[in-house]
């Protein structure tokens, strides 16, 4: 029976440091496909079948040859020896498709496996690898991994293999018929092609390396670009990506140049390698014909021979260079899958036991790196139903304490705990259920409104969806829309407008229906007439839920129960909206600030009206 995508998966991550080498990364996918042994036996079958059927073709052709040679010497046409010979080359290609269809399933579960597995592994990482990769790399190397291994696993193992059989049952037939020379010539041919192919593909590998490093490089600037095609536009900077782009294709053009030079000098010496073998066995076999040691069949039967050993030794060369390119591909899909989570935790942690909903953060201390603390000694505590509002300046650390709480990472010290129960001591998963979030940006999946807003709950039904667009009150904007709920937003959501985003966050968070919410700066990119309607909806799906808000301005979060004021990872003050104004310190300073500010743009605005 194959194996289960978690053994699958526990397989290939339990990979070794040395799994880059070549042997490494064919023992890791030995290991997949070892459950399908039956399959694989039954294809080396037929593979050995087709290789017997093809080896046996020039000796029945040499046995018609010398028959008809002498007429004078059969009584009938050799019937039977001239179908068998149709048979036999019938078989050879009967039993290699036979062999291709037994093994395409092993190949294509294996490399859907792979794939499956490196997406899933993916998204087990933590937040720090996601940060420090480019997306448009990412993806040309797990596709350049998993054709790889398709093709170690397809047309590298069924022609290795055949080939060898081939040569080895030549070299029998050639002994033991013949000279040993020709065995010798042909034993020798073997020996020079191969250890020339060794030498100058590893030559060859590291020009290779350089061209796939160099199509990274190059698919990640050029998703880069279009990704931030807004920015380009918005600094007329489409020449300065153009000179970037055209300067890392200029490099891959240099290095994909030197890697079709040392190709050039691989395929001219193995063929000039294969040229002087068979020069040198036909000029052997021609002399013994002409001496009248051998007949005209031996003579085609040999030739046959060289050209059936010959060709597969050429096929040979080519299948090694491409399999010593497929290694490096696989290399970095098995890097990928070496790459450990920040956060492991062990299959039986247990799940969170959701009663009111409290958070509770005691002493947590977190630094990104150790020379910049983000949160120093940070102590609060959130009763059920209760919101309390965090406000601070850039850097202050008020979104990392929404991302500790999701347990994106873990704190360096101290402990955070909801509903009694440590976070670190639970299952990241049944946390995160229980927690709803509206981003400050809210980026939408390229496929429907409906998609999108469902996304907050598995398995909601279109009653279920509408409901909750209805309490976002996004509805009536979505059925205005030609397609209605099932119009595309585009990629990132770039075919509506922030505040739309924003409400259909909020449909998902109500969709949802969590215990604790969190907002993380959900209003601060909208004018004030978005802020205002959605700022609404926001206090209502509050209501009676434990609450966590990040916010930058202040007007948001009068009503909250108690605000925090943060200042280089210190809580510097805390209490509620009045009591903090009463106190005229830095929230007292800051709501003066926005409150100018506010009364300035209505000003500007009553006047060009």
């Amino acid at each position: 029976m194959p194996q289960s995508r978690e053994s699958i998966s526990t397989d290939m991550t339990r990979a070794e440091p040395e799994q880059t080498k070549a042997g490494g990364v064919l023992a890791g996918i030995w290991r997949v496909v070892s459950p399908y042994s039956g399959r694989i036996a039954g294809a080396v079958t037929f593979l050995i079948l087709a290789k017997v059927a093809t080896v046996l073709v020039p000796l029945v052709l040499k046995r018609i040859i010398d028959m008809l040679s002498r007429p004078e010497q059969i009584v009938a046409l050799p019937v039977f020896l001239l179908a068998g010979y149709a048979l036999l080359r019938f078989s050879s290609t009967l039993f290699n498709e036979l062999r291709d269809l037994l093994f395409s399933r092993v190949t294509q579960r294996t490399v859907a496996s792979y794939a499956f597995n490196v997406f899933s592994h993916l998204h087990k990482l933590g937040a720090r690898f996601h940060a420090q990769r480019h997306i448009g790399g990412l993806l040309p190397e797990i596709d350049r991994g998993t054709k790889g291994i398709a093709f170690l696993l397809g047309v590298a193992l069924f022609t290795l293999v055949p080939t060898i059989i081939e040569i080895g049952l030549v070299l029998g037939i050639l002994i033991s018929r013949y000279s040993i020379w020709y065995a010798g010539i042909i034993a020798s041919t073997f020996v020079v092609y191969t250890g020339f192919t060794l030498v100058f593909t590893a030559r060859r590998t590291i020009y290779q390396r350089r061209v796939n490093s160099l199509d990274s490089s190059a698919k990640s600037r050029l998703t880069d670009s279009l990704i931030n095609y807004d920015t380009v536009k918005y600094f007329t900077s489409e020449a300065v990506e153009e000179q970037r782009f055209q300067q890392i294709m200029g490099q891959w053009s240099e290095a994909a140049i030197s890697n079709q030079k040392a190709l050039f000098t691989l395929h001219v010496g193995q063929s000039a390698i294969i040229a002087c073998g068979v020069a040198s066995i036909m000029l052997l076999a021609g002399q013994a014909v002409m001496a009248g040691a051998m007949t005209v069949g031996d003579l085609v039967l040999i030739n046959a021979y060289v050209l059936q050993v010959c060709l597969p030794l050429n096929a040979l060369g080519f299948v090694y260079r491409e399999a010593r390119d497929a290694l490096v591909d696989a290399e970095r899909l098995f890097e990928l899958l070496r790459e450990r989570p920040e956060i492991e935790e062990p299959a039986d942690m247990p799940a969170l036991q959701p009663r009111k909903g409290e958070v509770v953060f005691e002493n947590v201390n977190f630094h990104y790196e150790p020379q910049r603390p983000i949160l120093i000694d940070i102590s609060f505590r959130i009763p059920p139903g209760h919101t309390l509002a965090v406000v601070g300046g850039s850097g202050s650390g008020k979104s990392t304490l929404a991302r500790l709480l999701l347990r994106f990472y873990e704190p360096t010290s101290g402990r955070i705990v909801v509903d009694d129960q440590d976070i670190s001591k639970v299952s990241a998963g049944s946390l995160r259920k229980i927690i709803g979030v509206v981003p400050q940006d809210t980026v939408l999946f390229n496929d429907t409104i409906a998609y999108n807003i469902a996304y907050g709950r598995a398995g909601a039904s279109r009653e279920d969806t509408i409901a909750a667009a209805k309490a976002a009150h996004i509805h009536e904007l979505i059925e205005s829309l030609p397609e209605k709920y099932e119009a595309p937003v585009g990629e990132r959501g770039v075919k509506l407008s922030g505040g739309e985003k924003q409400r259909i966050a909020v449909a998902r968070a109500i969709l949802k229906n969590p215990p604790i919410l969190i907002f993380d700066e959900a209003t601060s990119a909208l004018d004030s007439q978005s802020e205002h309607a959605i700022q609404q909806e926001l206090d209502r799906l509050s209501i009676n839920r434990t609450t966590l808000i990040i916010a930058h301005r202040l007007s948001t979060i009068v009503h909250a129960n108690e605000i925090l004021v943060l200042e280089r990872g210190h809580i510097v003050e805390r209490g509620s909206h009045l009591e903090l104004l009463q106190r005229k310190g830095m929230y007292a300073r800051l709501w003066t600030l926005q409150q100018r500010a506010q009364q300035s743009e209505l000003k500007t605005r009553e006047a060009d009206r």
